[in-house]
């Protein structure tokens, strides 16, 4: 699978570094060819001279040679790889890399890559949570390359919490699983609904959820990585989706929604509904402020149209549709009835009793039923992770002809 293939390593001043070795010998055993660069600061961490005979090839820190003064080509580097991994990369790396500041190889070869680009952050908890790291890494999606999330876990300054590097063994199946799947949804067209919707009752009140829309971000996201055309119909929410095979559509209501995906299911090769529709809507809205006063305020709240069921009922006899049940009681049961009413091939089920998903949380855990009742148990991940998880089950058990 990964035999032949051409990779090069790239590795920046982390603690995390010590992985690596394991990683290029894990590679190299796979039959992999492997160029490995650093950043200056990388070699306080694991030595050239280590990498240098893991890999059988010198490894690279400076631009020039320093024996005779010869140009390390980057340029030639990013067009021999049939893959770059970048691992551990540090908060100051992936700011050089979602901004372009080249002052080093491993950058400077970074931008100059004409293949899949796999980075791998390693930091403690909080710099990984900090806004601008947040950011960086969404800059970095969204311009096509693969962020292998971090893993919850001890960090070396004692503290437990994501921001732990991925173990090398599962950077090389991520690495498998790429070649494998990259095109698994080649100019598929997916429909996929995210986050809440706002039901107004005056100008400045609305009935809602505390749905952020992450799960379904993330959905959208790697679909596109795998090849999708994704039309993302997303609810209120401050995420970006920047990947050129995103198509977004804001809306505010369930009314809005319901519109719009009125229009785009009937194209879609399947359609995957992650956003949390408010179930009821105020039937009056005010289109002035109502004002407080001592009598109670009673409002009078309308079913609002079910999106899914009606998308299941006009179902394509190739067309695949995904729910997703949202339960804080008797979870399967209320999975599989939802399953079956409204005409589903699957239905992702989270449950608020589950430590670590639910609304806004950056991790989730779920499990994702199929019409014969079957049940497949999800593992704890981030989202991105568990989104590949979700369309990984659904690519291998539901054949989506080309």
């Amino acid at each position: 699978m990964l035999k032949g293939k051409k990779v090069v390593v790239g590795i920046t001043g982390s603690i995390a570094a010590y992985k690596v070795p394991f990683l290029v010998r894990l590679l190299v055993k796979e039959g992999v060819e492997v160029r490995v660069i650093m950043t200056p600061v990388a070699k306080d961490f694991v030595t050239p001279l280590t990498l240098a005979t893991l890999s059988q090839h010198a490894v690279i820190v400076d631009p020039f040679k320093a024996d005779n003064g010869e140009w390390n080509n980057h340029v030639e580097l990013g067009q021999w790889a049939d893959a770059m991994i970048f691992a551990p990369v540090t908060a100051n790396t992936l700011g050089k890399m979602a901004h372009g500041i080249a002052d080093n190889f491993v950058v400077t070869a970074y931008l100059s890559a004409k293949c899949p680009v796999f980075i791998t952050p390693a930091m403690d908890l909080d710099m990984y949570a900090h806004p601008s790291t947040q950011n960086n890494m969404a800059i970095l999606r969204s311009f096509g390359n693969i962020i292998i999330e971090p893993q919850i876990g001890e960090l070396a300054s004692g503290l437990t919490g994501p921001g732990r590097m991925e173990e090398p063994e599962s950077i090389v199946q991520i690495l498998k699983d790429h070649f494998t799947r990259q095109h698994d949804l080649d100019k598929k067209k997916i429909l996929i609904t995210a986050g809440p919707t706002h039901e107004k009752i005056d100008p400045v009140r609305f009935i809602g959820n505390y749905s952020t829309g992450k799960m379904g971000f993330s959905l959208a996201h790697e679909a596109a990585q795998r090849g999708a055309h994704v039309t993302l119909v997303a609810g209120p929410t401050n995420l970006t989706s920047e990947h050129p095979n995103i198509h977004r559509i804001d809306i505010e209501s369930a009314e809005e929604m319901y519109q719009i995906c009125m229009q785009e299911a009937p194209l879609a090769d399947m359609v995957i509904m992650a956003a949390a529709v408010a179930d009821y809507t105020y039937s009056r809205q005010s289109p002035i402020k109502l004002k407080k006063g001592s009598a109670p305020l009673l409002l009078e709240l309308s079913p609002t149209r079910d999106i899914l069921k009606t998308i299941g009922a006009n179902k394509k006899n190739d067309q695949i549709i995904v729910g997703f049940a949202l339960e804080t009681d008797h979870e399967s049961e209320n999975a599989k009835r939802k399953l079956i009413s409204k005409n589903l091939d699957f239905i992702v089920l989270n449950s608020l009793n589950e430590t670590g998903a639910g609304f806004g949380l950056e991790t989730n855990k779920i499990s994702i039923i199929d019409r014969s009742g079957t049940v497949y148990q999800g593992k704890l991940g981030t989202k991105p992770a568990v989104a590949a998880e979700i369309l990984d089950f659904i690519v291998k058990n539901r054949t989506i002809q080309p």
